[in-house]
């Protein structure tokens, strides 16, 4: 994971992951014949830790499910500053890189894209009674991955999270739009 998220995929060789791993080649190339699966054992394993690995430290603590959303976008900002803008995903760093990769690599780097907007999407039904009929929380769920990763894509170029702030705030603004305003008292 941390190979493929620091060098890539394509500057990432066998040698590199047999000295991190601290294995023997016969016991890589016993559980993983090539590089691409353990490239696939990589996009598993993200999608398979989801909740534990992003949603929920993002979610500690935050019980209203729309401001789960925002505070996962927060949890992104938070790497960016970080890392000094050198931040970026690893599921879209791979999507770009890999942008002719096989199929089943494509399945499971979209797998994870999935599972990230069905995450975002069960956040912003359960708020659903807050917002206006007709609300398309699928489409919704999927703008706040766009603004995500296009967010930390710019802030990555120009490092500066400011292109991210920006995008969020955008995305805020329209989220909020789409609410029910409360009565005034």
């Amino acid at each position: 994971m941390e190979l493929f998220w620091l060098k890539g995929y394509n500057s990432t060789s066998i040698a590199d992951i047999l000295s991190r791993s601290q294995v023997n080649s016969g016991s890589l190339y016993y559980f993983f014949p090539g590089k691409q699966d353990v490239l696939l054992a990589v996009l598993e394993a993200y999608r398979d830790g989801i909740r534990p690995m992003l949603l929920n430290p993002a979610w500690d603590g935050v019980d209203d499910p729309v401001e789960r959303v925002f505070a996962l976008l927060a949890l992104y900002r938070r790497a960016i500053v970080d890392t000094d803008c050198t931040y970026g995903c690893p599921i879209g760093s791979l999507a770009l890189e890999l942008h002719e990769a096989d199929p089943i690599v494509r399945q499971r780097m979209a797998e994870n894209f999935t599972a990230w907007v069905d995450a975002v999407e069960e956040c912003f039904q359960a708020g659903a009674h807050r917002f206006r009929a007709g609300t398309d929380f699928r489409g919704l769920a999927e703008l706040a991955l766009n603004v995500m990763e296009g967010g930390v894509m710019q802030a990555r170029t120009y490092r500066d999270v400011a292109y991210f702030d920006r995008a969020v705030a955008q995305f805020r603004q329209a989220v909020d739009a789409m609410m029910i305003k409360e009565a005034a008292l």
